[in-house]
């Protein structure tokens, strides 16, 4: 383990740490991905695919962890998932259509029972299926 000298850095050695830090690989998530999957398939040891990449093993198993985290959500998510706009917006016009046919059946009940009470109009067999 190398120690940190107490002194402070000289111009030099921080453009030398800015330039390592720009061109530092940077790798898309495709390549994670693909990377994961070559792990986790098993087909050669994690040590040998790190060095076959050019990765630390730590890069290696913090992707590993990101992506079978990101599969554990994405799955919660499928039983739970949340509505979107145009499904809630679907969902609400049907509920007002069923309200206005609710409405409508009990409007016609009322008519119904109100006309049965009449002795003189028969509708129904008795007041009993008013209720």
């Amino acid at each position: 383990m190398r120690l940190k000298s107490i002194q402070p850095e000289s111009p030099s050695e921080r453009i030398v740490k800015n330039i390592r830090r720009a061109t530092r690989k940077r790798h898309s998530s495709e390549e994670k991905i693909r990377i994961v999957l070559d792990g986790l398939r098993g087909e050669s040891s994690i040590a040998e695919l790190c060095r076959r990449e050019g990765i630390a093993e730590s890069l290696f198993y913090a992707w590993s962890k990101e992506f079978l985290e990101a599969g554990k959500r994405r799955l919660a998510d499928d039983t739970a998932r949340a509505a979107t706009s145009g499904e809630v917006k679907d969902l609400r016009r049907e509920a007002q259509e069923l309200k206005a046919v609710v409405a409508e059946q009990a409007l016609e009940l009322r008519l119904v029972c109100t006309e049965n009470l009449n002795p003189n109009v028969v509708v129904m067999k008795s007041a009993k299926d008013c209720v």
